[in-house]
């Protein structure tokens, strides 16, 4: 593929002073709750974009039409009331994301469809229909992808100098959300600097999703039914993306929790663990220090699991991940789950909750048992979309989350 990767674009973005009002956490990491208490008394955040169901009788299916209708509606208010502003000409917007001492820049661009389509996107994950219904009904019905793709890419010097320049400068946008982590935006509107950051990115070649899956996929099916319908822009031929160098990224475990022992007595249970794995009971709660050792909650004690027979370097990339490992030989054979994206049996828990969450929801008493991860590399990652495999469900926790409503892609440009 000839066509470069990363397109400027004329983003829809708060005008000046309103960021602080627009910014809002990604639709799909906070609860109805959450959401409606977020977006109390702020009229202008981006959830009223994102879950508009919170502007609507309670009990409203979060699927039904007038909640995606409403979601437009609330987005053209926002232009109407000047709140949101587009940009006349395409621009490419940096974006860091500083979290404590966490500290990841990159570049908001938009991306070809075709790419993802020919796999130069590269995915590592299935998709579920119905959070792909939702998504492709969200883009469709608001005219706009609204939540970014995270990717990834090699890091590279010229890269690297560019968004040094760039960051030197004061920002468009600097904005601290409740979780205190800040999200700082440069908008590149100069043609001057639009074409250097172009060629700064002109050599990378292959993306790879990080978080963002069905937006991906959601993306490419918004682009076909649009491609179907004739006339018009040509803007849904590309999709919303934030593309960061790998080393920068900062990838979380994700951890799992049973509901029960399959018809095991605790006893039984931790002598079909100790086929698998060496295991000692220790007093803190067993956070893994390396791969392929876990952390095991149950029954109120913390056991330490190390793997007895250990893929090797040499192993295919899918084979030396730890969710694969656990899944492939515990999991399935001794607790029954063997497909982790339906069994309700199993939830997941991101590491930015820390292990006591994992210890609360076993001590509820609604929960058997709880496995703590390492987690995954980005290495890990690449090599199994690099092979054209998936990985099993919730394999990477990503933290910091991207904030939406900062910059979205229209599609009537």
């Amino acid at each position: 593929m000839s066509e470069r990767l990363l397109h400027p674009f004329p983003g829809l973005r708060p005008a000046p002073g309103a960021a602080e009002d627009v910014a809002a956490p990604p639709y799909d990491v906070v609860s109805f709750d959450e959401a409606a208490a977020m977006a109390d008394g702020r009229p202008w955040s981006f959830l009223h974009v994102s879950r508009p169901e919170i502007d609507l009788p309670p009990g409203t299916d979060s699927h039904a039409d007038e909640v995606y209708a409403k979601g437009a509606t609330n987005l053209a208010a926002m232009i109407e009331a000047g709140v949101l502003i587009r940009d006349e000409a395409p621009c490419y917007y940096v974006y860091r994301i500083v979290m404590g001492d966490h500290v990841q820049t990159g570049l908001v661009a938009a991306t070809p469809v075709d790419a993802y389509l020919k796999n130069i996107v590269r995915k590592h994950e299935f998709t579920r229909p119905d959070k792909e219904d939702d998504r492709v009904r969200q883009i469709d019905e608001v005219d706009a992808q609204t939540g970014p793709v995270l990717v990834v890419h090699q890091p590279r010097p010229a890269i690297a100098d560019i968004l040094k320049d760039i960051t030197a400068l004061d920002p468009t946008y600097d904005v601290t959300q409740p979780d205190g982590v800040r999200h700082i935006i440069w908008a590149v509107t100069a043609t001057v600097d639009v074409q250097r950051v172009a060629d700064a990115y002109a050599p990378v070649d292959v993306l790879y999703i990080a978080d963002g899956h069905h937006r991906s996929a959601a993306a490419a099916r918004v682009a076909a039914l649009r491609e179907g319908r004739g006339g018009g822009s040509n803007a849904h031929e590309r999709f919303l993306i934030v593309a960061f160098p790998t080393d920068e990224l900062h990838i979380l475990d994700y951890n799992r929790v049973i509901k029960d022992l399959n018809g095991l007595s605790e006893d039984a249970f931790l002598a079909r663990v100790g086929e698998v794995f060496d295991l000692s009971p220790v007093t803190a709660p067993a956070r893994p220090a390396s791969q392929h050792d876990f952390g095991m909650y149950l029954g109120g004690t913390w056991y330490a699991l190390a793997t007895k027979r250990a893929p090797g370097p040499d192993a295919p990339p899918l084979e030396r991940l730890d969710v694969k490992l656990l899944s492939d030989r515990l999991l399935d054979p001794v607790l029954g789950i063997a497909d982790p994206r339906t069994d309700p049996r199993i939830d997941f828990v991101g590491g930015i909750r820390g292990l006591e969450a994992l210890e609360a929801r076993v001590d509820s008493g609604d929960w058997a048992v709880a496995f703590a991860l390492f987690p995954t590399s980005i290495e890990d990652l690449m090599a199994v979309a690099d092979a054209n495999e998936v990985m099993p469900p919730k394999s990477t926790w990503f933290e910091p989350k991207l904030a939406d409503g900062l910059v979205s892609y229209p599609l009537d440009v």
